[in-house]
């Protein structure tokens, strides 16, 4: 990793976080804090010693428990700005602590002596995702938008199979090294993975529209079986949520019919 990144790895490894929720600090005399991560009294810890009373801001990719809890404490505690969004929609993954001090919009930048980090609006995963462009090393840290050996979560009403899509495109306009996740290890070859991902995308939605027409007047969870019939039965409950977020996209595509809750061609 470039010498201006320090990556620390919070101790909440899961189903839904892999090894656990990176956090970064940019930076070397004038530090950026991004994605502290959850409230663990030794992940703050570890993030105020690698600190060393330099981190000047905190910068939230979006408001998800296992990434803004331990933005509040530490602002407390070295008394520095916290920087970020609200969620547009209902979300049941929300951390109800973090109130940004400054509302960051799409390209908006943080400017200091060392770097500069440019943000990204990148709805999707959640409709307050950002991620920060570092200019000089050509980085994008990506939070949850892009995960290293996962496949991203889209959990409907707040997240959106439409704006995630778009979002992926959008980064095509920048020159991109690699990528920081919010979970994994530093990701090279980004117009690639952009590329696969929207392919994997892509053939998951015209497989849902393929069992639509197969199995006409289907809800939800007849079709979860078909559409998922490739990922493990124990994955089912997250794939059920991508799922409803890709029947949502085909039925604003014109593509789809709802009608209470059972889906058919259009």
């Amino acid at each position: 990793m470039n010498k201006l990144i320090k990556k620390i790895t919070a101790n909440n490894g899961g189903i839904f976080t892999g090894k656990g929720t990176n956090t970064y600090l940019i930076g070397k005399e004038d530090i950026t804090l991004i994605d502290p991560g959850p409230n663990i009294p030794e992940h703050i810890d570890k993030i105020l010693s690698v600190g060393k009373n330099k981190i000047k801001r905190i910068l939230v990719t979006h408001t998800h428990t296992d990434h803004s809890p331990a933005a509040l404490p530490i602002s407390k505690k070295l008394n520095i700005p916290m920087f970020g969004r609200l969620v547009d929609r209902e979300s049941q993954w929300e951390d109800e602590t973090f109130i940004p001090d400054n509302v960051l919009s799409h390209g908006d930048e943080i400017l200091t002596d060392e770097y500069s980090l440019e943000t990204i609006h990148t709805p999707g995963h959640a409709s307050n995702h950002l991620c920060f462009y570092i200019k000089e090393i050509k980085c994008l840290l990506t939070g949850d938008h892009i995960m290293d050996g996962s496949t991203v979560v889209i959990a409907p009403p707040d997240g959106n199979m439409t704006e995630y899509i778009n979002s992926l495109r959008l980064l095509e306009e920048y020159e991109i090294n690699y990528f920081a996740p919010g979970h994994g290890n530093i990701m090279k070859e980004p117009t690639k993975t952009i590329n696969s991902i929207i392919r994997h995308r892509l053939s998951r939605e015209s497989k849902v529209f393929r069992c639509v027409e197969k199995k006409q007047n289907s809800n939800i969870d007849q079709l979860l079986l078909l559409v998922y019939d490739d990922v493990p039965e124990m994955l089912h409950p997250i794939a059920k949520m991508s799922l409803l977020a890709h029947l949502i996209k085909l039925e604003e595509d014109g593509k789809l019919k709802n009608y209470e809750n059972t889906y058919s061609l259009s």
